[in-house]
């Protein structure tokens, strides 16, 4: 099949390299509207060209990896596809993208949100086997044309990684307290630490704890101001939640309540039962 990728940075970038992979996989050509990155992709053989919206409707499977607002603009340029191409975004938040797919295209579509990605952006952040056993949400997949269904899962079966289905709804509220938030949080603790250290103390004293909480401080301001906006409601509940479980901490250490701090940090490691 011919795929072609709207979005050449980290996430698409990365799908590139894995596709090359594939032996169902002929041809893979790329389109981004920052004219550094189209270079930068074609330098590093990420595609094989650089083509326009026309040629792009001509590709058997159509990935979009960009924002979101840049998925739902790209989704009525593509409203003249032919019935058997399938459109696959990779967009953070889900339910706004479904609600605006044209109908006309509905069939056409697939939503879905690979679990996966660093701190990185653009073409050169892109590795192998960023996708390679992690997890891919596949939202409302039932409002999806039959072939497109089956063209998804062959191309993420192939990539090795592991399908969940979910209602879009109620994958972007677990997005919101499992990927969003943190981000937020990694985001303040930085700005926290950048107001109240100069650099020398910051480079002297940081350790891993600190790397670790503000590693995810480097991820695109662009992309996730959209992911933010996107995911306003659910974001805001997730915060708010995290602020009355932190000013639980805050008033236990305040009143010296050692036992309770303990019980809440012991409590906190169970999380690791889950993950490891």
């Amino acid at each position: 099949m011919n795929i072609a990728i709207v979005g050449l940075g980290l996430m698409g970038g990365s799908l590139a390299l894995s596709l090359k992979k594939l032996n169902f996989v002929k041809t893979i050509v790329g389109m981004d509207h920052n004219k550094e990155h189209q270079k930068e992709a074609l330098k590093l053989h990420l595609v094989e060209k650089i083509v326009d919206f026309e040629a792009i409707k001509k590709c058997d499977v159509i990935f979009l990896a960009i924002p979101v607002n840049g998925v739902i603009a790209s989704l009525h340029n593509l409203t003249d596809v032919p019935s058997s191409t399938t459109i696959i975004d990779l967009g953070s938040t889900k339910e706004l993208i479904v609600s605006s797919v044209p109908q006309e295209i509905r069939h056409n579509f697939v939503a879905a949100h690979p679990m996966t990605g660093t701190e990185n952006f653009g073409p050169s952040a892109a590795i192998e086997n960023l996708y390679k056993k992690k997890v891919v949400v596949l939202c409302d997949l039932e409002e999806s044309g039959e072939h497109q269904s089956a063209v998804a899962k062959k191309i993420f079966k192939a990539l090795e990684m592991k399908k969940h289905f979910m209602r879009a709804k109620k994958h972007d509220r677990h997005a919101a307290f499992i990927s969003h938030m943190p981000h937020a949080i990694s985001y303040s603790i930085a700005n926290t630490v950048m107001s109240q250290e100069n650099k020398h103390n910051i480079l002297a004293l940081a350790a891993g704890g600190f790397r670790s909480m503000s590693r995810l401080a480097k991820s695109s301001p662009y992309m996730w101001e959209d992911i933010f906006k996107q995911n306003k409601t659910n974001l805001l509940e997730a915060i708010e939640l995290f602020e009355d479980e932190l000013t639980l901490l805050k008033e236990n250490i305040k009143n010296e309540n050692w036992e309770e701090v303990n019980k809440r940090m012991s409590d906190a490691n169970k999380l690791h039962d889950i993950l490891d």
